[in-house]
């Protein structure tokens, strides 16, 4: 805590768990950037807020104990500029704002809670209710904002109502951004969201929603450069940590790439995937790397997902020394991607060979090595290229996959594809490859097949074993 420190507690924020009003934080934010900037500090204790909008050269401080919960007022929250599933458009608010800034921190040893159980319950109930279109105020105040943006293509958060529900941190053109220590659990939508920013360090945080929280990913990396994740812990409702860069014809407007970006000593639980890539690429995702975490229990592990349509080029992952448990799929690279799509867009899908143009998505040069994944339930990797863009310069080495023992298990899909069958306990499936390398490579399944590949061209074996479980 450098420089000017601002205790909460002298702008007339009890902290006791009983203020009423939720305005009073953000009077405070705007008091320390009136003065140039600081450390506005939160003792222990339990603080309510409304939506806050923070500039550059602050530290929000959190301290072990603090508790800053947010409200779940719809109506607290006005519509604002962001960028929701790869569009620019207009949602809620975020229900905290770093905007514009510079030299921005978010630390300490405190949790921010989204009390995002009444956003959940609300998307639950129009889905149930297949509501199609905007319905409440702030629904049709969006729709009027967003022209034509409801009837484009989702990624399933629910676009079609127009009930764009907000992040619960979000740091929009940031540049020399700290998040370390804190505990951000409860979102209403995705956790935390970074877009367009530089520079940017995440460190020992922990990013938490219940399993069955509606399109809660843990944190969404969104056309950013220079982002360095270390030693965090994901246990989320949808993907843990995710890296895109906009949508379709938005996202090759824009056209800022997701690049250079490291992933190290993080653990990752549940959650439909553990380091997911897309499908929003329309910008380009290039040059990550993923090291030294631990994935149990995601649908998951490594995951590129993209269709026709998107655009955009993944390229330059490097996966090393990985451990994965109980995944449903440990690698998975599908640009098959159905999610928010229909069935009867039939030229997003057919198996026949479409020409290649600036909507059709690229993934190349993806290097995986020292992976140990144990009991998979689905397949130990699934690999669907497109037949006009083949999955290009895969690797694959010194790794181990096994599948699950238990029959009582169930397989399941190890991407979202239409039409595919549920697949149990698989070694490697794949069609669409180009230039494909497997080395020092062991697949044990119990019945499934070992190796699966159709349409590939330039596959090289140098060591690969395909064993039956217990031989």
């Amino acid at each position: 805590m450098e420089g000017v420190f601002f205790n909460i507690k002298d702008y007339g924020v009890a902290g006791n768990g009983k203020d009423k009003d939720p305005g009073l934080i953000q009077k405070a934010v705007e008091t320390v950037q009136k003065a140039g900037g600081g450390t506005l500090y939160f003792p222990a204790g339990q603080y309510f807020s409304g939506p806050l909008v923070i500039g550059s050269n602050m530290t929000i401080f959190l301290d072990a104990g603090a508790f800053l919960k947010f409200s779940d007022d719809f109506s607290l929250y006005p519509p604002a500029k962001s960028r929701w599933e790869g569009v620019e458009c207009y949602t809620f608010a975020p229900l905290m704002l770093f905007i514009d800034a510079q030299n921005v921190s978010l630390t300490g040893r405190g949790t921010i809670d989204g009390c995002g159980k009444t956003w959940w319950d609300a998307i639950r109930k129009k889905r149930a209710d297949k509501q199609s279109g905007p319905v409440t105020k702030e629904e049709k105040e969006l729709a009027r904002l967003n022209p034509g943006f409801a009837a484009a293509g989702s990624g399933g958060g629910g676009r079609e109502t127009q009930f764009l529900r907000p992040p619960l941190v979000q740091f929009w053109n940031c540049e020399n951004v700290k998040i370390e220590g804190t505990t951000h659990q409860n979102s209403p939508f995705w956790n935390t969201h970074l877009v367009y920013c530089n520079n940017v360090s995440i460190e020992n945080v922990t990013f938490r929603n219940p399993e069955d929280g509606p399109n809660t990913d843990g944190c969404d990396i969104d056309s950013c450069t220079c982002v360095r994740f270390m030693g965090c812990h994901f246990d989320v409702g949808d993907d843990c940590l995710v890296i895109k860069s906009g949508i379709d014809a938005d996202g090759r407007r824009v056209g800022r790439p997701t690049e250079d970006v490291t992933i190290t000593n993080c653990t990752m639980n549940h959650g439909h995937g553990g380091v997911v890539m897309g499908s929003e690429m329309a910008g380009g995702i290039r040059r990550i790397s993923i090291s030294n975490c631990v994935m149990k229990g995601t649908d998951r592990g490594i995951r590129i997902k993209t269709r026709r349509g998107r655009g955009g080029v993944v390229e330059n992952i490097r996966v090393s020394n990985v451990i994965m448990d109980e995944v449903l799929c440990p690698v998975a690279i599908n640009l098959y991607y159905r999610c928010g799509s229909r069935k009867e867009d039939t030229e997003l899908f057919t198996s026949e060979k479409r020409p290649v143009t600036e909507i059709t998505p690229a993934v190349r040069d993806i290097h995986i090595s020292g992976l140990t994944a144990n009991g998979s339930r689905a397949a130990c990797g699934f690999f669907y290229g497109l037949p006009e863009m083949p999955i290009e310069n895969l690797t694959i080495s010194d790794s181990h996959f096994t599948t699950n023992t238990d029959p009582e298990v169930p397989g399941g899909e190890p991407d979202m594809i239409w039409d595919l069958p549920t697949i149990t306990k698989q070694g490697f499936l794949g069609k669409h490859l180009k230039n494909v390398r497997f080395s020092q490579v062991v697949v044990e399944t119990g019945d499934g097949n070992g190796l699966d590949l159709k349409d590939c061209d330039g596959i090289t074996f140098d060591g690969l074993e395909l064993k039956k479980r217990g031989e």
